[in-house]
């Protein structure tokens, strides 16, 4: 049994035709703590203990813990969940470092300590980033102060982020770390995003280097510098979203020495343009449907970010 097979959502989607507490893309298979009785913390150390076990354990956060610093997985099986609209982690964040199947949701992610990112995957495999919030303080001061949202790096392979809310940052969602780490990264770094929600974030929504990205059925508004980035050789999918107000919403040839590929298929722009100077070729190995552009912005209004589910 999955350990999400339980959960029940507190709002249901407007017209949705992709359901809101399933997992599809890249990351499917993963279970994360599986069917383990929840163990429930209220405290940075807590947590820490909770995670640092070989069995498989299901981690619920019921508050906000402050000034965690980096919480780091490194044994599998694990989920992290919150437990309604309140919990989450401001201060800190969580890495998931040289481990497997592992799920977060439904946690409110803010303000982690400098330099670091909120979420960071670090030759992580089969993760489910599922129903978080991530905010900062905006696209304001040092841009450097705070890292990304949420990055993957290091050869992570077979994630899914999926009905996220991903708000007032410079730097959202990096996957492969540099321009020199193509001999880790190559043939890894396979992400799905759906049903996400960018809203005020700077760039790197997500930018992609050496990897495959499919990104889907979300929507970006006010995004000043770029969108969806595809740089050294990624292949990108882009596909059925809604962009309003962004800048370069789809792009292919900025900020590395080798541009990356782009399919663009079945969007809908509003004051955003493209530049596409390589067309992709990606087919994703896996099923999945979609929700009507025209719905997508009352859909993820209801069920995406933290207090969706339960």
């Amino acid at each position: 049994m999955f350990a999400f097979a339980a959960l029940t959502l507190l709002a249901a989607s407007v017209s949705a035709q992709v359901a809101v507490d399933s997992l599809i893309g890249y990351g499917v298979g993963t279970t994360g703590g599986g069917s383990a009785t929840p163990v429930r913390v209220s405290s940075c150390a807590d947590l820490a203990s909770a995670l640092d076990t070989d069995a498989a354990a299901v981690v619920e956060i019921a508050t906000l813990l402050k000034d965690c610093g980096v919480v780091d997985i490194k044994k599998g099986d694990k989920t992290v969940i919150g437990v309604g609209s309140e919990a989450g982690l401001t201060g800190g964040g969580i890495r998931v470092r040289r481990t497997s199947n592992v799920i977060i949701r439904n946690l409110a992610f803010s303000l982690p300590q400098e330099g670091d990112d909120l979420i960071a995957l670090d030759n992580a495999v089969s993760v489910w980033v599922d129903h978080n919030t991530f905010t900062n303080a905006g696209i304001t001061g040092d841009k450097d102060y705070y890292d990304g949202l949420l990055d993957i790096s290091h050869a992570s392979d077979q994630v899914t982020v999926s009905w996220n809310v991903f708000r007032d940052h410079w730097k959202g969602s990096l996957i492969g770390h540099s321009d020199n780490n193509g001999d880790e990264d190559t043939g890894f770094l396979h992400v799905s995003y759906h049903h996400n929600l960018w809203d005020n974030v700077n760039s790197r929504t997500p930018s992609v280097r050496f990897g495959t990205a499919h990104v889907f059925n979300s929507v970006y508004q006010n995004i000043p510098t770029s969108g969806i980035n595809s740089r050294m050789g990624a292949q990108v999918l882009v596909e059925s979203n809604v962009f309003t107000d962004v800048e370069l919403a789809v792009v292919t040839d900025l900020d590395s020495d080798e541009e990356g590929y782009a399919v663009e298929k079945n969007n809908v722009f509003t004051n955003s343009e493209t530049r596409i100077t390589q067309e992709g070729l990606l087919t994703p190995p896996y099923d999945y449907d979609l929700d009507d552009t025209a719905n997508l912005a009352s859909i993820l209004a209801t069920s995406a970010g933290v207090g969706i589910i339960n």
